[in-house]
Order: structure tokens, then C-alpha cells, then sequence
């Protein structure tokens, strides 16, 4: 330990709840002099051992918490067992059976608050988006193709939420050999092209995996509407369900492209697939002036709200799409709906799709919940890790 953090009389509560992050305002002082990503003590105002964190001195969350037992050492041994406790888990979930493509840390819902790591067959792509993630980087990469056999890992750390903890974006190979910047991945006997070094994200969106698969499930003998299709996940899923017809608009040139690979991929037909290069949006308001008309629409926009003071306007944003989609789903048409907003919480949510159905003259019912899937968990003590919400609404005219 390089010092220690001092709380507030009467904030210990959250800590003690094992809740992973300590915010500015719960500290009364710094013991010692710690560099960013050092592990300090965390000590009560009564003089209590409380757990060691990750100090932060630039963000507001100021230290992110790796262990609340006082004995144990932030040291590589940590991480080795950390990282082989969440890799296991996949495992005994038995993730790898339907797909070569899992998440296999979840920061804070793995104890590794701050890490994200991908695994696309045999490269797995991170992001360190926390400051004590940062400082043992290197050992994690190592640690990471160790214990899953990678060929390589691969930093996408090209994301702006490090400028909150200091840190610059960074992006390149940490360890082994990267057999290709375009890698084919599987996912419920369908392939998919993944860019680790230039797509969004760390090349692809896993948490959507079991919600693919339901849409695909629903798509038989339907006229569908794929909003923000990025490299097509939904799409792809849908013709091979046997839609009659996909329409997937996006704002990436780039993506799309990816987009029509995948469908040649897995050799679907052409015909029944349109793309259109826009932004959304204006689509929609474009296509609801056509009276177009679909059975399906999905709706999976970009992170509206990171956080709960962006939730007004993002709320604005969610209603705008979904009151479009209702005006142009037919009678019994479904609307799958999104948000991966984590200011964005699913009562919130709901409300904000009830009063879009509302606007739109039109009766809906919820019929499905949908959630990211098991490679992203949720730790009762962290809420905040649940940030995918969706809903699968059936339309009907309203009464």
C-alpha cells in the first residue's frame, strides 16, 4: 500500500455495502503522497480498516475498490486469480457452446473494476478504462493469454471516459501475434466479421447475443425495420429466420459494409435485404411520412445517457425513435426496443415507451423483457452494471 484514504464521518455505508466505488465527496483526506493507480487503504473516520482501492486522483469516482479483505495483497497473484475466476465462470455457463465470441471480464461485476475484455477465438481485445487498470495493464494482458490459450491481446482503450481518470486513449497489440485485424467469429451457427482495431467498441456488441437470437426467432415471413444496425447482428439473425424483408439503416458507411460481407458470409439473399446509409432519425421521419409500414422494428440506438444527469434529454431521444417506430408497426406488429443507458433505468425506460405508445394512438403490451447477456453480469452490490434494458412490445390500434 502507498497510503491511505481517509472518509467522512458517515460515509463508510457504501463501502461496507461492497459497493466498488468511492466518490470525491466521501474523502477527508489522503494520507501519504499516491501516484494515479497506486492501492491505498481505505480507512473509516473512526480509524477502520475498510477495504484497499485504486486511487484516482482526477475522476470523481477517486478510488475504485479491488478488496475488502484486509490481508489480501493487490499484486499479480491478485489479478491471476481474479481473471481466472471470471474466465471460469464462462465456462461453467457453458457460453462457449453457441458462440467463439464471449466477454470474460465485466469490471466491477468481476471484481476488476475498469477492465473490459473480449474474446473473439483466439484474440482477446481490452479496454482500460480505469486508472488502476492502467497501472497493471501489462500484467493483465500477459495474465489474460495465459489463462484463455489467446493468440494475442489487443488494447481499444480509445474511449473518452479515460480522460475522466486522467489518462490518454490508447490503442495497439499489448502481447502475442495478432493473426488479423478482421476476425470471423461464430454465434449461434451464423458468422460474423469483426474489426478489433477500428470498430465500435472493441470490434463487436456481445451483450446483444441472446437478444439476436430472439429477434431471429420472431422474423419468419416478416417485413422488418433495423434501426442503428451497426455491422448487421440483428439483420443477419432475422433473414436467417426467414424474413421476407430487411431494411437496416445506419450512419457508417464503414459499417454497413461490414454489414453486407455478413450477409454474403453466411450466403442469405441478397434481395431480401436493403441498406441505407443515414441518419437515423431523419430516416424514420422519412419512412413514417411514406406511411411504410413494417411487422418488425428494432431499435437498438447508442448510449444516450451515460449518466443520470443526461437522462431528460436521452429520455427525449428514446420517445422521438419509439413513437416513430409505433406509427409505422402494423397491427400485431413486434417492436424490439433498447437502451444501454446507464442513466437510463428500466422503470425509466418503460415509462419513456408507454408515453411514445401513448403519442402514437396506439395499444402495446410488453411480451418479453430483454437483458445483456450472461458474459456481462450484473453483482447485486454494483446496480449500475445493469445497463442494457429492452422490451419486445406487441402493437395493437389503441381502444
Amino acid at each position: 500500500m502507498t497510503g491511505q484514504l481517509i472518509l467522512k464521518p458517515g460515509r463508510e455505508k457504501s463501502v461496507l455495502q461492497q459497493h466498488p466505488w468511492i466518490f470525491s465527496g466521501a474523502i477527508q483526506s489522503v494520507i501519504g503522497n499516491p501516484g494515479i493507480g497506486e492501492t491505498l487503504e481505505v480507512i473509516s473516520s473512526k480509524n477502520e480498516w475498510l477495504a484497499s482501492a485504486a486511487f484516482s486522483p482526477s475522476s470523481q469516482i477517486r478510488a475504485r475498490i479491488w478488496s475488502w479483505m484486509e490481508n489480501e495483497n493487490i499484486d499479480v497473484d491478485f489479478f491471476y486469480r481474479k481473471i481466472s475466476d471470471a474466465v471460469r465462470m464462462r465456462k461453467e455457463l457453458n457460453l462457449y457452446k453457441t458462440s467463439d465470441a464471449v466477454r470474460i471480464v465485466h469490471g466491477e461485476s468481476d471484481n476488476l473494476p475498469g477492465l473490459v475484455a473480449d474474446q473473439y477465438e483466439d484474440v482477446i481485445v481490452i479496454q482500460a478504462l480505469s486508472a488502476g487498470i492502467e497501472k497493471w495493464k501489462s500484467e493483465i494482458a500477459d495474465i489474460l493469454k495465459t489463462t484463455t490459450g489467446a493468440a494475442a491481446v489487443y488494447e481499444r482503450s480509445d474511449v473518452e471516459v479515460r480522460k475522466l481518470e486522467g489518462l490518454e486513449e490508447k490503442c495497439g497489440l499489448l502481447t502475442g501475434t495478432l493473426p488479423a485485424n478482421e476476425i470471423t467469429i461464430n454465434e449461434g451457427g451464423l458468422r460474423f466479421l469483426v474489426d478489433i482495431t477500428r470498430g465500435q467498441k472493441t470490434g463487436f456488441y456481445l451483450d446483444q447475443r441472446d437478444n439476436r437470437l430472439l429477434a431471429g426467432m420472431h422474423a419468419r415471413g416478416k417485413r422488418i425495420l433495423n434501426c442503428f444496425c451497426y455491422t448487421g447482428g440483428f439483420t443477419v439473425h432475422t433473414l436467417a429466420g426467414g424474413a421476407d424483408h430487411v431494411l437496416s439503416i445506419d450512419s457508417s458507411g464503414e459499417a454497413l459494409g461490414i454489414a453486407r460481407r455478413n450477409l454474403d458470409l453466411n450466403d442469405l439473399p441478397v434481395n431480401r435485404a436493403d441498406w441505407l446509409e443515414a441518419d437515423v432519425f431523419q430516416a424514420m421521419r422519412t419512412l413514417r411520412d411514406k406511411t411504410t409500414m413494417f411487422d418488425m422494428i428494432i431499435l437498438d440506438p447508442p448510449k444516450f445517457a451515460p449518466t443520470a444527469a443526461h437522462a431528460a434529454k436521452a429520455a427525449r431521444a428514446y420517445k422521438d425513435i419509439n413513437l416513430l417506430a409505433f406509427k409505422m408497426l402494423k397491427p400485431g406488429g413486434l417492436l424490439f426496443t433498447f437502451s444501454c443507458s446507464g442513466g437510463i433505468d428500466q422503470n425509466l425506460f418503460q415509462k419513456i415507451i408507454a408515453g411514445a405508445a401513448l403519442d402514437a394512438g396506439v395499444h402495446a403490451r410488453v411480451v418479453q423483457w430483454m437483458n445483456q447477456a450472461a458474459d456481462h453480469p450484473v453483482s447485486l452490490n454494483f446496480p449500475e452494471g445493469h445497463y442494457l434494458k429492452g422490451l419486445v412490445c406487441e402493437v395493437n390500434p389503441a381502444k
